[in-house]
């Protein structure tokens, strides 16, 4: 970390982000329901309206799909706008521009023109929003070549991805967690603070077992494995993802072969996920080779998530099932 910090939220370093990108080019701007007045949503645009006025903090009607259209031909002609998507939900409502548009343009015209609009999405539970504002819907977009995305799990980490993502030409789905807005962490002030799309972090190094995360999950896995090194001397090795497309399959390969057990962990839904693609990608590589046991992966329950929170913290990976299955991957049982 370096020295020149403050301790702040996710909220306070997306703010951040989104002003300094700003600041340092007339071409971004932000658009969305209640980004402009009301601060957004989750306030996450609170005294931006005031700083750099309505024309660059749009407020849009309630139109998803022709906000993420007008997102996207904004971008073609050299704007960077950033979308406010609020609920992960709602961009099902956008899937024809970003998925049939967005990811598909510079492609089709050889790399000629260029797609600079990241699409913020608050994604997950645990905030007890019910079935129909708490999903977690990445593994659709990294199944879209031509879209990148990303999903940090701490404000620094935030800050970092958020700038690189406002500065990339390409579409991007940039992933925040709505049960993480008032997580805190130290975060750089430096404005040219930016992290490298495409790079996992090793957050913690470990020789027994390799656990692979990211976003809301990794702050639980971080805590399991505090605790399970603690209490049973089990060296736990934590890979933090951050982008998932591009994946960042050297960090995570390098790793498997280190401690040659493996634990993948995330909030959305087991059939189908994400890291059921990182299971297959590790099954594929030489690092298969190196396994001294089965690759276990731990996600949220089949099931839509419950409005009721005891029902919904039951859904998602707690610390203690976390703790559980690593146990159960160095025990080999």
């Amino acid at each position: 970390m370096e020295k020149n910090t403050k301790l702040m939220t996710v909220r306070d370093a997306i703010i951040m982000a989104m002003s300094e990108e700003m600041r340092r080019d007339e071409n971004v701007f932000l658009m969305g329901e209640d980004v402009g007045i009301f601060g957004g949503d989750f306030g996450t645009s609170v005294g931006m309206l005031e700083e750099f006025g309505k024309e660059r903090v749009r407020d849009t009607p309630i139109s998803e799909n022709a906000i993420s259209g007008a997102a996207v031909g904004a971008a073609i002609t050299g704007m960077r706008p950033i979308v406010d998507v609020t609920f992960m939900d709602f961009i099902v409502y956008m899937m024809d521009n970003i998925v049939n548009q967005a990811a598909k343009t510079r492609y089709m015209y050889g790399g000629k023109g260029q797609i600079p609009v990241v699409f913020r999405a608050a994604a997950g539970g645990g905030v007890g929003s019910a079935a129909q504002h708490s999903q977690s819907l990445e593994a659709w977009f990294t199944h879209i070549p031509g879209l990148k995305v990303i999903a940090p799990g701490t404000p620094a980490d935030v800050k970092g991805l958020l700038k690189a993502a406002i500065r990339d030409n390409n579409p991007i789905i940039f992933l925040e967690y709505k049960a993480q807005y008032n997580m805190k962490g130290e975060v750089p002030l430096d404005p040219d603070f930016v992290l490298p799309i495409g790079k996992a972090d090793i957050k913690r190094e470990g020789k027994d077992v390799s656990v692979i995360t990211y976003g809301r999950m990794l702050e639980r896995v971080m805590q399991a494995a505090n605790e399970v090194d603690e209490a049973e001397g089990v060296s736990v090795e934590v890979v933090d993802l951050r982008t998932l497309a591009p994946l960042d399959k050297e960090a995570v390969i390098n790793s498997v072969r280190k401690t040659g057990k493996v634990l993948l962990v995330n909030d959305a839904h087991k059939t189908g996920g994400f890291i059921g693609e990182v299971a297959a990608m590790i099954a594929e590589s030489d690092a298969f080779d190196y396994l001294d046991g089965r690759i276990l992966r731990l996600a949220g329950e089949d099931v839509p998530v419950p409005y009721n929170q005891t029902l919904e913290s039951a859904l998602i990976p707690s610390v203690e099932r976390i703790k559980k299955y690593i146990l159960k991957l160095v025990n080999n049982r």
